[in-house]
């Protein structure tokens, strides 16, 4: 490897650093009482709705993976959906309410008081997923995001919001997985305790 690569993933690893630092400062009373409010939910009925674009879509997906099989330990399976796996359904919606109803539409069918929905961006800007978490919020639903930019949009709408905020979403999207892999450990242990 030439000198310009070592120093290229160094200064990622460096980056990496201070960011779980800084979760480590500032997230875990967020991070605890997100998982509070998912256990919340599924005790009251409920179900874990999650959205997001390209790499918060597959981060969304991983989520409602590791609620509906099981994350560390055998329990029952948790509900949970991720709103960016039916291609029929969204590739319909696009195409005859425009991608900005993507998930919105998804809401509108799916998403009661007793729900959460997950919504994840970056960017904490992204149209279809404001869209759905303005449309959660007036069905009763409670809403907790993770962004990459402070004082977004998102996190303005959200009940409990993590920001990650970095120059790169993917640097962001590294701590996301972090928490959300938290949460989802908590949300197990309250139902195998």
């Amino acid at each position: 490897m030439t000198t310009g690569a070592i120093q290229s993933i160094q200064r990622a690893i460096d980056i990496h650093k201070a960011m779980v630092a800084r979760f480590e400062g500032e997230a875990p009373e967020t991070v605890r009482a997100m998982a509070e409010t998912i256990v919340q939910a599924i005790r009251a009925g409920g179900t874990v709705y999650l959205c997001g674009n390209g790499g918060s879509a597959a981060d969304a997906q991983h989520i409602a993976g590791e609620l509906v099989g099981r994350f560390r330990t055998e329990r029952r399976a948790l509900p949970a959906v991720a709103l960016s796996t039916d291609s029929s359904v969204l590739t319909s919606v696009a195409n005859d309410y425009g991608y900005d109803q993507t998930f919105a539409r998804q809401v509108e069918a799916l998403v009661g008081k007793n729900d959460v929905l997950w919504a994840l961006s970056t960017s904490g800007v992204s149209p279809n997923v404001i869209e759905a978490v303005e449309l959660a919020r007036r069905r009763g639903a409670r809403v907790i995001a993770f962004t990459g930019r402070p004082d977004s949009n998102l996190e303005a709408l959200a009940d409990l919001c993590l920001c990650a905020e970095a120059e790169l979403p993917a640097h962001s999207q590294e701590i996301h997985q972090l928490a959300y892999h938290i949460i989802c450990d908590l949300v197990e242990r309250s139902f195998t305790e």
